[in-house]
């Protein structure tokens, strides 16, 4: 997918998977900084995030400054996958996409990703306690797929003798960048990285971050180009046509696929905002109401004293006006939830139940949800569990194993689940859950 043919006769980016022997190696801190580098550059930069999660592409979007979508060849299907990495390709000079936990992880991993499109793979390495032995990870690394490798990027390096005794030990693979022992590091919590408006000084980090790594340019234009996309797809069926959908956004919900809004968008729904933590009640014109999972269990206090944010759901629910709620948006309408130092504060009682923060994680991994219209492909990741009376209307499907997943309930007009769903996935089923394509 990937052709090395001059940029004049085949215009487009040169595109890497920047990966690593596990988590901990610093992807996220290496392809933010690397994608501020490139656009201190003068580059156009595009990144994207492989697998489904929600943390990073925040993160990495404050660094490149446009929306990071998800690659995943089974959530958001390897056609998806080709048409937006093509789509970036027409308009950046750069596409970075972060892998998720190890390069060979999970089904589908990052190294399948590389395969299928010939993407190389630039591969982070955690140098702090290793020298020579960083060329024996890397060749690891590529021959065991084999995948592609673009080069190393050494993390964590004490100093330029230590970096050269790295790349001496990698042969013939090219070490692109060495990045030093970080003063400063993006801070982390039980679901990931923290967001960026909760780090004082993001962006003076980032570009510190950029300027301190000792960056290859001469490795970097060797490598690859992958050709834009000349074809427009085909516009989805506008079953939302004329539909407002309130959409709950604060720091208590903010995990939402961006490809999930711009489908709403794009199947003829007006999209409007609302905050809960601010007390900011739902829109009394709203045709549906979208509240997207984040981390309720930080915000107890504020969302038990947002009286106007409760009673407006609860007059919402009771128009029968359709109410998608996931993970932690379920949680905040549940009875009461329980934080993780044992405190209950009082939710909006729509779905009856109480939820409670667990020490270990509950729930994790790739999901399908059954709909009368097929099933919509996501995830699960979640460290709280919910006890309630209320009869599932159905569960969903484990990817891995077939196994019984997460519980779907239906409450009137309220979808609440720990699913989270990639609405691209399926649109028609999309559109119903808002009340659309009837």
């Amino acid at each position: 997918m990937v052709t090395d043919l001059p940029d004049a006769v085949h215009p487009g980016a040169r595109v890497v998977i920047v990966a690593a022997m596990s988590s901990g190696q610093g992807k996220t801190t290496v392809t933010a900084a690397l994608a501020r580098r490139l656009l201190n550059m003068g580059k156009r930069v595009r990144v994207f995030k492989c697998g489904p999660d929600f943390v990073d592409p925040v993160m990495l979007e404050s660094a490149c400054g446009t929306p990071v979508h998800n690659l995943d060849l089974w959530m958001v299907g390897r056609d998806e996958c080709l048409r937006r990495l093509r789509d970036a390709a027409r308009e950046a000079d750069a596409i970075l996409v972060e892998g998720v936990m190890g390069l060979y992880d999970g089904s589908p991993s990052a190294a399948d990703l590389s395969r299928e499109f010939g993407i190389p793979v630039l591969a982070v390495l955690d140098a702090s306690a290793m020298a020579q032995t960083a060329g024996a990870v890397a060749q690891g690394l590529r021959d065991y797929g084999p995948v592609q490798m673009a080069g190393v990027i050494a993390n964590r390096v004490a100093s330029p003798g230590h970096a050269a005794m790295v790349k001496d030990s990698l042969r013939d693979i090219p070490l692109l960048g060495t990045l030093p022992r970080q003063e400063h590091k993006l801070p982390e919590r039980h679901l990931g990285l923290v967001l960026p408006g909760e780090v004082e000084e993001l962006h003076q980090i980032l570009d510190a971050l950029a300027d301190s790594i000792d960056f290859d340019e001469a490795a970097w234009d060797a490598l690859p180009v992958m050709a834009p996309s000349t074809d427009e797809p085909a516009p989805p069926e506008p079953l939302l046509a004329g539909r407002l959908i309130a959409i709950a956004r604060d720091p208590s919900f903010v995990f939402v696929y961006p490809a999930n809004i711009d489908l709403l968008k794009a199947m003829g729904a007006r999209i409007t905002y609302f905050a809960p933590l601010s007390d900011e009640a739902v829109p009394e014109d709203a045709d549906a109401v979208y509240l997207p999972g984040g981390y309720p269990e930080l915000h107890g206090p504020a969302l038990e004293k947002a009286a106007q944010w409760r009673a407006s759901i609860r007059a919402a629910h009771a128009r029968g006006v359709p109410i998608v709620a996931e993970c932690g948006g379920m949680m905040a309408l549940a009875d009461g939830l329980t934080d993780s130092q044992g405190k209950r504060w009082e939710m909006a009682g729509l779905l009856p139940g109480e939820v409670a923060m667990q020490k270990r994680l509950s729930g994790l991994g790739p999901h399908a949800m059954p709909t009368p219209t097929g099933e919509v492909r996501g995830h699960t990741f979640h460290y709280s569990l919910l006890q309630t009376d209320v009869v599932p209307e159905s569960h969903t499907v484990k990817q891995k194993t077939g196994a019984q997943g997460e519980a779907v309930y239906k409450v009137g007009s309220l979808t609440a689940s720990y699913f989270h769903g990639y609405f691209p996935s399926n649109p028609r089923a999309a559109a119903a859950m808002f009340g659309g394509g009837k």
